[in-house]
């Protein structure tokens, strides 16, 4: 990851281009492998992550637990989040959002999978009516702008269902001392207090967060990823 800040006036994500970004994922594989970069072998253990944590907001199968009945994933991909997750045990339903039209194509009249917005999380809005329970956002958000990020958080504010609902922010953090800009794919990694004060901005109130473990195997070494469970301030 190239840090691009070294002479940049202005903030690193002023250098994200949304054609640069969906350029390059139109040229990844519709497949496990295209959407983890080549280390497929993590999905296991991250859903298994993501699934514990979300048992810590009461949601699940288990005695104690719920299984809700809406549910959004912010930027889904071919839906490896949706199906592993989401739908097995988690949701009744799904909406996603994914602008890369041949990723959702396997998930079109699949059972539980509701509506697919084909769009960028920046222009989607929510169908007017519906209100979710949860709203998943995972390895995305590094392609929105501080600004464009707080605003599409406040949008999903707005569709969250007021009686329990919750987001779920899960993604890298920089382990440099600040926001670093990934040329190839036109992204920007966090660190996590910039992703904090982004949530504050939003009118978000952070109330769960738990690194991720088990990632780094075989022998590669990944970002630490977290994830991050959110309801309005007010």
């Amino acid at each position: 990851m190239a840090n691009a800040s070294d002479g940049l006036q202005g903030p690193v994500d002023s250098l994200i281009s949304k054609d640069h970004s969906r350029k390059y994922w139109e040229g990844v594989d519709a497949t496990v492998n295209g959407m983890l970069g080549g280390i497929p072998h993590v999905t296991r253990v991250d859903l298994r992550g993501s699934r514990n944590f979300l048992a810590k907001l009461g949601i699940g199968t288990k005695p104690g637990q719920r299984v809700v009945e809406s549910a959004l994933e912010g930027g889904a991909g071919i839906g490896r989040v949706t199906e592993g997750l989401l739908l097995d045990g988690i949701a009744e339903e799904v909406d996603v959002i994914e602008p890369i039209v041949k990723f959702t194509a396997g998930l079109q009249g699949k059972p539980g999978v509701r509506s697919i917005f084909n769009m960028g999380l920046e222009e989607w809005q929510p169908e007017g009516g519906v209100l979710y329970d949860l709203i998943w956002i995972q390895w995305c958000v590094g392609h929105l702008t501080d600004e464009q990020l707080v605003s599409f958080l406040k949008t999903c504010t707005t569709a969250l269902n007021p009686d329990g609902g919750w987001i779920v922010v899960k993604e890298n953090n920089s382990t440099a001392s600040k926001d670093e800009f990934d040329h190839v794919d036109s992204s920007v990694t966090r660190v996590d207090h910039s992703l904090r004060r982004i949530f504050e901005e939003a009118g978000l109130r952070l109330l769960q967060v738990q690194l991720q473990r088990g990632l780094n195997v075989s022998g590669v070494s990944l970002l630490p990823v977290r994830m991050y469970a959110l309801k309005p301030a007010q």
